[in-house]
């Protein structure tokens, strides 16, 4: 039974994405292409990405290679290539469009997050548990510049194109923004526990993340917490859409999945659906949709106002 605080699951259909064998643990939609399309792409403990359309989830293409979990999957600008994160102590970029590897980025331990840390998709930006964040061209990937050396391992590295900075997430209370071009860091930000999950808005300028039972929200331009909201139960995820109207949570220790008000954080829907815990949550380009991975090994697509057409979502003519 949910909790006073918790209204009932509501009822929506998402769109089940199969295909992994084991948990899924980050998701990344691309921005629009040509086309008004958009991609999906995700990393699983299975050692294998996919990429998939992303309105509709359908299976695009399986990028082998990777001896160990993946951690971490990226998209370019333009989606034409894709950075990967293993435990295989490498991180590869890849011909989105084909699927063949194109070059692979050796590490010492293990790569926890890569992202392209330019439009052109030629530099590349990692960190994992050796605690140090690297800037990788990917013309000489043998030689790599260290840029951040972290108090603790690294969880989380994205490129926000807004501000040409690295945001580093560490196995503890830090955020770093680091200009990779001096190998200077920008701005620290604490969350006061360990951070969980990092979360950018498609335009940059919206950085979130999960801390224990808060999730927080920091203006990408001022560098001023926008949001600061103490959750009842310990979240696992939080993403926000492009609009700042919604946002979605996931917790620790159950399965729901709640979409909140982002203004005042409070809970306008649950959902019910994966199999086990909520590892990640990304919104579209739009804000019309949603996916969740989970423990269960499955990608889920939720509407963010159930009830309208939007792709395989259609509205039945009575």
């Amino acid at each position: 039974m949910p909790s006073a605080s918790t209204p009932p699951a509501t009822q929506q259909i998402p769109l089940t994405c199969s295909g992994h064998t084991r948990p899924v643990v980050q998701l990344a939609f691309s921005n629009f292409i040509a086309g008004n399309r958009y991609m999906l792409i995700s990393a699983c403990k299975d050692g294998k990405p996919i990429l998939r359309e992303g309105p509709t989830g359908d299976w695009l293409g399986t990028f082998l290679g990777h001896k160990g979990a993946v951690w971490s999957a990226m998209l370019s600008a333009d989606t034409s290539r894709a950075v990967t994160a293993s435990a295989d102590y490498t991180a590869k970029v890849w011909n989105a469009y084909t699927g063949e590897e194109l070059v692979s980025l050796g590490h010492e331990q293990i790569v926890k997050s890569a992202d392209f840390a330019n439009d052109e998709a030629t530099l590349v930006v990692t960190g994992g548990r050796d605690k140090k964040v690297r800037l990788f061209d990917v013309a000489s990937p043998g030689t790599s510049t260290t840029v951040l050396t972290h108090e603790a391992a690294i969880r989380s590295v994205k490129w926000t194109r807004h501000k040409q900075l690295a945001i580093c997430a560490g196995e503890d209370s830090l955020i770093k923004l680091v200009d990779p071009r001096s190998s200077s860091v920008v701005k620290t930000l604490d969350a006061g526990s360990s951070v969980t999950s990092v979360s950018l808005t498609h335009d940059g300028k919206l950085l979130s993340c999960t801390a224990g039972n808060r999730v927080l929200a920091w203006d990408m331009d001022a560098f001023k917490v926008a949001k600061d909201m103490a959750m009842s139960y310990e979240v696992s995820v939080a993403a926000i859409n492009p609009q700042r109207t919604r946002m979605v949570t996931g917790g620790r220790s159950d399965l729901l999945i709640r979409s909140c008000d982002y203004e005042s954080g409070k809970e306008l829907e649950t959902h019910k659906g994966h199999h086990g815990p909520v590892h990640d949550a990304c919104f579209s380009p739009d804000g019309e949709i949603y996916a969740t991975g989970s423990e269960d090994g499955t990608v889920r697509l939720w509407q963010t106002c159930p009830g309208t057409a939007y792709g395989l979502w259609q509205l039945r003519k009575l």
